[in-house]
């Protein structure tokens, strides 16, 4: 895993040596509870199959996708997985970079800094986020020995124990009810991805499309990292770039038009998996009024200032409003039309909500409703 041509542009074995050593320790739990906590995930995410499809009803009775499996992983076991996914995914890119290494005043200075330095700052930027995640449908997730995959190379649900524990302490809620919550949205996101053959494929095309746009000195972006890296030990110095995400700086045009159409989609299938979440709850879910409330006032507040650095850094406040903005757009047109009328949306690319149309959803019923009927 150490090299992608040549020298290779991050050791991402030592990422992950590197996360797995500095992330926080999970909340104290006996033996005993924490078997009892993953056979419980485990039930929870079957039962919440059941609950979702019956509800969406993206899965025509009758016919069965493709299968996908569940893990309940610890926090290095969420790191380890990521890496292998974002080392999939981003390896068109670094090979890019890789090749422009060897010309040039930035690329003698990448040379010196070398990978290790790299994976140092990726496997620091991992231990924040291992503590944060409740759960995951990795997408482009490669099958290794350790963490299976669908048998088409992509796609497993994880759930992350010790994140759910803590959450479901630090809010004080029912922990039964919360695991089963966190379940269903999670669980969402699998059938999304299960139910819509192409959209795991149109994702995918999206992002490589943003990646091959990416023309940017590989000193910019060690830079970007060591910026958050550095928040890590004493919080972020404002400057130049005026607190925006990594992503945002390193934008061209092209990338900007690629990301307004990835954040229609994201704010889809993040809202979408709210809306479910609440919708199934009141049958399954006895406080998901409490929980939901709670669950909303922490993702408002974040945990610190260097919290909220970070989120901005990483942007992660892009994320919050993906529920927030996804999930208006998906209640108004179940409203309007019905759930099978909103379950058009999953027809072919050309039916995805653009994000204009995310905040007017009135837009997205005239332009594939109304346009069909007329």
């Amino acid at each position: 895993m150490t090299s992608i041509g040549g020298a290779g542009m991050v050791d991402w074995n030592l990422a992950v040596a590197t996360a797995t050593r500095l992330v926080r320790p999970g909340p104290e739990i006996s033996r005993e509870e924490a078997r009892e906590v993953v056979a419980e995930l485990r039930r929870h995410a079957k039962a919440a199959e059941e609950h979702v499809r019956s509800f969406t009803r993206m899965i025509p009775e009758g016919t069965e996708p493709e299968d996908t499996p569940v893990l309940v992983v610890d926090r290095a076991g969420w790191i380890k997985a990521n890496v292998a996914g974002f080392r999939e995914l981003l390896r068109p890119l670094l090979e890019k970079m890789e090749e422009r290494r060897g010309g040039g005043a930035g690329g003698a200075v990448l040379g010196a800094v070398g990978s290790k330095v790299t994976g140092v700052e990726v496997g620091m930027l991992l231990s924040f986020l291992a503590s944060r995640v409740l759960g995951q449908y990795e997408t482009f997730a490669p099958a290794t020995r350790e963490l299976p995959a669908s048998a088409d190379g992509g796609g497993r649900l994880l759930l992350v124990a010790p994140n759910i524990v803590h959450v479901e302490r630090e809010l004080e809620v029912d922990p039964h009810d919360f695991r089963l919550w966190v379940a269903l949205h999670e669980e969402t996101h699998r059938t999304q991805f299960t139910a819509v053959p192409w959209l795991r494929d149109h994702l995918q095309g999206e992002i490589q499309s943003f990646l091959d746009e990416t023309d940017v000195d590989p000193m910019t972006v060690l830079e970007r990292l060591r910026e958050a890296a550095q928040s890590l030990a004493g919080g972020r110095p404002e400057g130049e770039d005026g607190g925006r995400s990594l992503v945002e700086i390193v934008q061209t045009p092209a990338q900007r038009e690629i990301l307004g159409r990835l954040t229609a989609v994201m704010s889809l299938l993040e809202g979408h998996a709210d809306y479910v979440m609440d919708g199934v709850g009141p049958e399954v879910v006895s406080s998901v009024g409490e929980i939901r409330e709670k669950f909303q006032q922490r993702r408002a507040r974040g945990a610190s200032r260097l919290d909220q650095a970070l989120r901005k850094l990483l942007g992660l406040d892009a994320k919050l409003r993906q529920y927030r903005d996804g999930e208006r757009f998906v209640r108004a047109v179940v409203d309007e039309v019905g759930m099978d009328g909103f379950n058009r949306v999953w027809t072919s690319p050309n039916t995805l909500p653009t994000k204009a149309e995310i905040a007017k959803p009135e837009d997205w019923i005239a332009r594939v409703h109304r346009k069909a009927e007329s």
